[in-house]
């Protein structure tokens, strides 16, 4: 069992309780009936000793249980829970304003809980989280031209020392760099398929995964260092065109992606994401097919791991390729996700 799940009597707690701020925390299996659900689902509740707790949905897919139709585990279709969502908004609105232990408590909320949640989500904790968007504010306006003195005011900060350490710490850069600095802007996607989290530049997206992913704060690192700037949650507007296509995309709606796209590599795992995103919609390509397409039979391994290292989930189709054999081969997101998305391609599911 994963060591990021909350403890078994924390977990029956909310279980019984039937406490919507724990989804997405962790996920219950009954073994009497092989289905997994929610902490929150209202279905008739089964005796402690059936259950079996997984902190993700992939993790109870492959142990065997199937998705319960009341609660809907895998679909994540009202965004985050209405706690995050508060949270979220309360560091948006007043990004000044710090939210400490002691306010999560005033609020009725778990510290601990708050951690994992956002940990899991964005690859960061709440107060990582708040630090950053505050940041995140002001590099803005920095680029916009507005004076330094102004906006370390506005934002909480009592010194230029202590602004320029957090600024440094967050964005690897100086304040006074910001105008012509780089960074990633990221935000939390709902879809049927889980939550992603998504990253953008003024250039284009540049990162889409599932935010269950083990990976996730490797891909993150790994991104920061490719774009060469930090990774800070902000709205971006990138990142909201590309969330109207996505949920086109689930609703069946479009085929094609059209949003600007960032994705630095080797020039081998550039040639293999551009042979990617030529195959059409509805159909696969096997990995030796890929290879065949860039000249190089022997390839075939090289170009499963540049598959494999590809950042941008489903707008660079990685799920399209297959073992020669039509067998769906890897996945990083779950194979689960790729039969999804094939089939929805196929037009022999419907998500939206």
């Amino acid at each position: 069992m994963s060591a990021t799940l909350p403890p078994v009597v924390e977990m029956e707690r909310a279980r019984s309780r039937r406490d919507v701020s724990y989804d997405g925390i962790f996920f219950l299996g009954v073994r009497t009936t092989g289905v997994f659900c929610r902490p929150s689902c209202t279905s008739r509740r089964a005796l402690a000793r059936n259950i079996e707790y997984f902190p993700s949905a992939h993790d109870a897919l492959i142990a065997g249980y199937r998705a319960c139709k009341r609660c809907r585990p895998l679909e994540l279709k009202d965004g985050p829970p209405l706690w995050v969502r508060n949270l979220i908004d309360r560091v948006q609105q007043s990004p000044q304003q710090r939210v400490t232990d002691r306010t999560l408590r005033s609020m009725s909320l778990s510290p601990v809980m708050v951690r994992r949640w956002f940990t899991r989500h964005y690859g960061m904790t709440f107060h990582a989280f708040a630090r950053s968007s505050r940041i995140g504010v002001a590099f803005d306006r920095i680029k916009r031209g507005d004076k330094l003195d102004r906006v370390v005011l506005d934002h909480g900060y009592e010194s230029h020392s202590g602004f320029r350490e957090a600024f440094g710490r967050i964005l690897e850069q100086s304040p006074g760099s910001a105008r012509d600095g780089a960074r990633v802007a990221v935000t939390w996607i709902d879809s049927p398929v889980g939550p992603l989290l998504a990253g953008a530049t003024d250039d284009g997206i540049c990162f889409l995964e599932f935010s269950d992913r083990q990976r996730l704060e490797e891909q993150v690192a790994s991104l920061r260092k490719c774009v060469g700037g930090a990774v800070v949650p902000a709205p971006h507007p990138q990142l909201e065109a590309l969330r109207e296509q996505l949920r086109e995309y689930f609703a069946g709606a479009r085929r094609e992606f059209d949003v600007p796209l960032v994705y630095p590599g080797t020039d081998f795992q550039i040639r293999v994401w551009n042979q990617l995103l030529r195959i059409p919609y509805g159909e696969t390509r096997s990995y030796e097919d890929v290879a065949l397409a860039l000249g190089d039979r022997h390839a075939v391994r090289a170009v499963g791991t540049a598959n494999g290292s590809n950042r941008i989930a489903i707008v660079i189709p990685c799920h399209r390729v297959v073992n020669k054999s039509g067998k769906l081969g890897g996945y990083g997101g779950g194979l689960w996700r790729k039969q999804i998305l094939l089939d929805l391609e196929r037009g022999q599911r419907q998500l939206g």
